[in-house]
C-alpha cells in the first residue's frame, strides 16, 4: 500500500492495517452485543481491559501515527536493516504478549521496506534454489550457444531453421528438365556440384544456377553461397532454376579495368591519375569492396513507358540520382532503389516491350515483388560494358567480403587436392617453346626464324601425310563420307545451324569475358563455317573458309596463310596461339542436357 507523500519504493508492512482492522472489528461487536456480555467477558478476562479502546480514539490516533509517517519518509533513508526475509526487525513488545505496551509502539513496529532490496533478495533466493538442483548433462553439447557449456541452459537451443527434404526442378538450356531432392541447406555451389558430378561434366568452377522469371523477361545468377530452398520460396510458380555455364562470375577479380572503365570509378577521376587506375581497383577488391560508380543511365518512371537520362551515383547505401546536372551535394541527390532488400537483374526481353532506349537493359527488383512489373525499377546503360560495370558494383556493395570467399574457395580447395594427388607440372601459355626432334636428343629452338621454319615445315608435313592418303584411296579429308568432316559436330563447343543472334545470346547468359567462343554454321556460305569470340565486352565474327592447295581441300581463317585439315585442329591451334584473333581461344560456350 503506496502512501501519498513518500517514494514510490516505501510500502506499509500488512500487519499494519491488519492489526487496526481487528480492532475496530471488536469494538463493533462489543457494541452489539450489549453492555452485560462485555461486563462478563471484562470480568472473565482482565487482561483485555488495557485493549478495551473506543473506536474514536483508534481514529484518532491512527491519524496521529500517520503524520508521524509522512515526517519520517521525508527524512528517512535506504540504509533499513533487513533480516533474510526482507522485514524490519521488531520489537520486543511485538515477540512478548504478556507485557503491556502502548499502541504507538504496536503502531511503530511497521516500518517502511525497500521494493529493490526485496526483489534483489528474491533473485538471490530463487538463484540459490536453481543452483542446489542437480546439472543436467547435455548430451549434444555442440546445439548450445556456448561451444563449452556442457549443461542445457534456456538459451542454449539455437534457434529453428528450415530443416528436411525438399524438391527442386532444374531446367538446361534445351528445355529438359530434372527433378532433385536437395536438403534445406543446400547451397548454390552445392547443387551445382551435385549437378556436375550426375551428368559427368567438367568441373572448371564455372556451373551457375539461374533464377528464371519468364512472366517479368528477368533472371539472375545466384550467388554461390545463397540457399536454394530460400530463394524458391520467394519465386512463383512459372518461374524456374536454369543450370548454365557462367564464366564472368568472378572474372572481375582478374581483370578489373575490363568491369571497371575509368570514366565510371569516382576515386580514379578524383585522384586524376597520381595513381594508376588497376592498382586502384585491385586495393578495392582485395579488400572486398568497391568503390563508388557513377555515370549516365536511362531511368524509366514508374508506371510509365517513358525514360528519362539521369547522372546516377552507386554507393553502399544505394543508388541515387542528382537532380541537378552531375551534382554530388546530399541535397540534390534522391535515391532511386535499395540494395538491403532488392537484386540485380538482367532484362531478356526486346527493347520493344518496356520501349527502351538502347538492348542494355538490367532492372533492381525488390525481394517482396512477384508479378508486378510496375513495381521494378528498370535501367538501361548505353553499351555492354556500362551495363556490366554497374550490375558487378551492385553485387560488390551488397555481399561485399562474402564474394571474395565464394571466388577462394575453388582455388583453396583445388591447393588442398593438390597435397594429396601426384605432382603435375604447371604449364603457362608464355613457357611453350620450339622444340627440334630431328635428332637423336631433342634440343630447344631459340632463333625465332628457325622456329618460324620449323612450324610451316610441320605444316607441310601434315599436308604430305594427308596427299599420301589419297593417292593410296583414302577419302579426302572434307569428303562428306568422312570422319573428319563430320567429328567436328561432336564437341561441345560446335552448335550447328545457330543464328547471329542466337549466339549473342548465348555468349550474353554465359558471360561475356576474353576468349569466349563457340563454332557455327555459316547462314551465308553453306560450305563455310563461323567463329563467334567474345573480347573487351564485344561479340566478334570471324569466317573459316575452304581453300584448295594441290588438290586438297583445307579450312583457313587468314586467307589460306594457316591452313587446317578439320575444324578440332584449328581450334586446338588458336588455342596455342593467338594468330589473327585479337585473343587466344580459353572458354568454350557449352550446353549440358540434364
Amino acid at each position: 500500500m503506496a502512501v501519498a507523500g513518500c517514494p514510490d519504493y516505501f510500502l506499509l508492512h500488512p500487519n499494519y492495517q491488519q492489526d487496526n482492522v481487528d480492532r475496530a472489528a471488536n469494538h463493533r461487536q462489543a457494541d452489539l452485543i450489549g453492555p452485560s456480555f462485555q461486563q462478563s467477558t471484562n470480568q472473565n478476562s482482565p487482561s483485555h481491559q488495557e485493549d478495551d479502546v473506543d473506536l474514536e480514539a483508534l481514529v484518532n490516533d491512527m491519524n496521529s501515527s500517520f503524520e508521524s509517517l509522512y515526517t519520517s519518509c521525508s527524512v528517512q533513508t535506504e540504509s533499513t536493516s533487513l533480516l533474510h526475509n526482507g522485514q524490519p526487525p521488531r520489537p520486543a513488545a511485538y515477540h512478548t504478549h504478556a507485557q503491556p505496551t502502548s499502541q504507538h509502539q504496536r503502531l511503530c513496529r511497521s516500518q517502511p521496506m525497500h521494493i529493490l532490496a526485496v526483489r534483489r533478495l528474491q533473485e538471490e533466493d530463487q538463484q540459490y534454489r536453481t543452483s542446489s538442483l542437480p546439472a543436467i548433462p547435455n548430451p549434444f553439447p555442440e546445439l548450445c550457444s556456448p561451444a563449452s557449456s556442457p549443461t542445457l541452459s534456456s538459451g542454449s537451443f539455437p534457434q529453428c531453421q528450415p530443416s528436411g527434404k525438399y524438391i527442386i526442378k532444374i531446367f538446361s538450356e534445351d528445355g529438359m528438365g530434372k527433378v532433385v531432392e536437395i536438403p534445406a541447406d543446400m547451397t548454390a555451389r552445392d547443387l551445382c556440384q551435385f549437378l556436375v558430378y550426375k551428368n559427368h561434366c567438367v568441373d572448371d568452377n564455372s556451373w551457375a544456377l539461374v533464377e528464371h522469371h519468364p512472366a517479368l523477361g528477368l533472371e539472375r545468377c545466384l550467388e554461390d553461397h545463397e540457399l536454394v530452398v530460400q530463394v524458391q520460396a520467394s519465386m512463383t510458380s512459372e518461374s524456374k532454376f536454369l543450370f548454365r555455364k557462367n564464366y564472368a562470375k568472378y572474372e572481375f577479380f582478374k581483370n578489373p579495368l575490363n568491369f571497371f572503365p575509368e570514366q565510371m570509378v569516382a576515386l580514379c577521376q578524383e585522384t586524376s591519375g597520381t595513381i594508376p587506375p588497376s592498382q586502384l581497383l585491385q586495393n578495392f577488391l582485395n579488400s572486398s569492396s568497391c568503390p563508388e560508380i557513377q555515370g549516365y543511365l536511362y531511368v524509366k518512371e514508374m508506371g510509365r513507358k517513358s525514360w528519362k537520362k539521369l547522372y546516377v551515383f552507386l554507393r553502399r547505401s544505394g543508388l541515387y540520382f542528382s537532380t541537378k546536372g552531375t551534382s554530388k551535394e546530399p541535397r540534390h541527390l534522391q535515391l532511386l532503389a535499395d540494395l538491403e532488400d532488392s537484386n540485380v537483374f538482367t532484362v531478356i526481353t526486346g527493347r520493344k516491350l518496356h520501349n527502351a532506349p538502347t538492348d542494355f537493359k538490367f532492372c533492381i527488383k525488390p525481394n517482396k515483388v512477384r508479378n508486378e512489373v510496375k513495381e521494378l525499377r528498370m535501367l538501361c546503360a548505353e553499351d555492354e560494358q556500362s551495363r556490366t560495370c554497374w550490375m558487378t558494383a551492385f553485387r560488390l556493395f551488397k555481399y561485399g567480403i562474402l564474394l571474395y570467399q565464394n571466388y577462394k574457395i575453388p582455388q583453396q580447395r583445388k591447393t588442398l587436392l593438390s597435397h594429396f594427388s601426384a605432382p603435375v607440372r604447371s604449364v603457362s601459355e608464355n613457357s611453350l617453346v620450339a622444340m627440334d626432334f630431328s635428332g637423336r636428343i631433342g634440343r630447344v629452338i631459340d632463333n625465332p626464324v628457325e622456329a618460324q621454319s620449323a612450324a610451316m615445315e610441320e605444316g607441310h608435313a601434315w599436308r604430305k601425310r594427308s596427299q599420301r592418303m589419297n593417292i593410296l584411296g583414302s577419302p579426302s579429308p572434307l569428303h562428306a563420307s568422312s570422319l573428319s568432316g563430320v567429328i567436328h559436330r561432336t564437341q561441345l563447343w560446335f552448335h550447328g545451324r545457330l543464328s547471329r543472334e542466337e549466339s549473342h545470346k548465348m555468349i550474353n547468359q554465359q558471360g561475356r569475358v576474353d576468349g569466349m567462343f563457340l563454332l557455327r554454321d555459316s547462314q551465308s556460305n553453306p560450305k563455310a563455317f563461323v567463329l563467334t569470340l567474345c573480347h573487351h565486352q564485344k561479340i566478334k565474327h570471324f569466317q573459316i573458309l575452304l581453300c584448295e592447295e594441290d588438290g586438297q581441300m583445307f579450312l583457313s581463317l587468314d586467307d589460306g596463310a594457316t591452313k587446317f585439315t578439320d575444324l578440332i585442329q584449328l581450334v586446338e591451334f588458336y588455342v596455342l596461339n593467338r594468330g589473327v584473333l585479337p585473343c587466344k581461344l580459353k572458354h568454350p560456350c557449352t550446353t549440358v542436357a540434364l
